[in-house]
């Protein structure tokens, strides 16, 4: 009888921990809003193998499963992460304008009650494929020679002490960032530049590949990669249109500057090569629409239509040109995740300063292009958002990836990268000769 008892109260407690708090207030929730953030939420998720293929394409062909492996990895690691820690971190009672408190951690509190016009669990997951895809980011640069039980690490501390405050500072009503007037739409600052210079950091201390620079490295698949760049493109509509959080004109608005300005960026990316390198490449489409994604996020629910075009052209040049300069300076950011993410997201924050308007979202603010004395404010504010954010991440980075390298080691074995890292690492191959 007494184990009979003992054994329920211990049933009744995984129950309650396991299941907390789903109450439902069906009243406030909007069915529509709900609907498209369902879908909004599949879509980013979407972007995630989407990414594994745009890496794994332009890796060579034996490290290729590892490379995809980054990113799939991240799908149930960072959702673990996620359910038990970071959402409460990112989306918690405020504490001190930089981080949340431990009120939703292993998602208790979280229910069908509403959050907004949608259910708060829904929020929650769509928030959490924001928080998967972001440390992924950052494997473009340290791909060929970083050990997978480093990376693994790597991500869960980075994203527990990089990613989740910088959520909270830049998109909780009571974050530091925010409350100073910083704008962010769907992921500048807190996805693509915090990604972006930690992946140039990380790549730093990893060094450059054996032989780089000495040996040709181009990409083993081209096709592979279009078609993950094509999964970005159509996962990004979810990105940025879903961070409207409703199915309303803003995210009608969001989707279409987002598909103007990949357009433009991929427009540019391929003219740029074709002036100055005489030979228009395919892999030049992929990371110019990719950059043209990237340079719209921060500024999508606040900038029109012909503004997106011009920031697409634009951000598709300075992402053209940010490559580039790796060959200058001898670092190897392997798939350009710094050249594309970083600086398309800091050129993207800083250009939102300049063309956000409040007649596309009453919400935000007037950039110097209409509005001279509130512009200034706001690209002072937003340029104070990038260099706290290129601080913060970097000097975070750099302690983590310190400490990894010198308890378990942060790279491969010269014999392990030179015959690839997905036999040995993962016992498998992508193609069988």
């Amino acid at each position: 009888m007494y184990n009979t008892l003992k054994h329920k109260r211990i049933y009744l407690f995984f129950f309650l921990f396991l299941i907390p708090n789903f109450a439902i207030a069906a009243e406030k929730i909007d069915k529509a809003d709900t609907a498209w953030m369902m879908i909004s939420t599949g879509l980013v998720l979407l972007m995630i193998p989407g990414l594994a293929m745009f890496y794994g394409g332009m890796s060579r062909s034996n490290h290729v499963l590892s490379v995809i492996m980054h990113s799939l990895f991240a799908m149930g690691v960072m959702t673990i992460q996620w359910y038990v820690i970071g959402y409460t971190l990112s989306w918690g009672s405020d504490v001190g304008g930089f981080v949340g408190s431990l009120e939703f951690a292993f998602l208790n509190n979280v229910g069908m009650e509403a959050k907004g016009s949608i259910p708060h669990v829904l929020f929650m997951m769509f928030q959490g494929m924001f928080a998967i895809i972001t440390p992924a980011i950052i494997a473009g640069a340290v791909v060929e020679r970083i050990k997978f039980s480093a990376w693994v690490v790597f991500m869960v501390v980075w994203g527990t002490l990089v990613y989740d405050p910088l959520v909270h500072m830049v998109w909780h009503p009571d974050g530091f960032l925010l409350q100073r007037g910083g704008l962010d739409f769907a992921g500048g600052t807190v996805v693509h530049i915090s990604s972006g210079v930690s992946a140039l950091v990380l790549s730093l201390i990893l060094g450059t590949r054996l032989r780089y620079g000495k040996i040709p490295m181009p990409p083993h698949n081209l096709v592979m990669t279009v078609l993950g760049a094509g999964l970005l493109w159509f996962g990004w509509f979810g990105f940025n249109a879903g961070s409207a959080l409703e199915a309303s004109a803003l995210a009608a608005n969001a989707l279409v500057v987002t598909h103007l300005s990949a357009g433009a960026g991929l427009f540019s990316w391929v003219m740029a090569e074709w002036i100055l390198l005489k030979k228009p490449s395919i892999l030049g489409a992929a990371s110019g629409l990719v950059a043209g994604l990237v340079a719209i996020t921060p500024g999508a629910g606040f900038i029109s239509p012909g503004a997106s075009v011009l920031i697409g052209l634009m951000g598709g040049i300075v992402c053209f040109l940010g490559v580039r300069v790796k060959t200058k300076f001898g670092f190897d950011d392997s798939l350009d995740a710094f050249g594309v993410h970083g600086l398309g997201g800091i050129f993207g924050a800083l250009i939102t300063g300049f063309f956000a308007s409040t007649a596309i979202n009453p919400a935000g603010a007037d950039g110097i292009f209409y509005n001279l004395s509130s512009g200034l404010h706001l690209f002072y504010e937003q340029a104070f958002a990038v260099v706290f954010t290129i601080i913060y991440a970097s000097v975070l980075t750099w302690i983590i990836a310190k400490v990894i390298d010198k308890t378990i080691g942060l790279r491969v074995t010269e014999d392990e990268e030179l015959q690839g890292l997905d036999a040995n690492l993962h016992g498998e191959r992508a193609y069988n000769d």
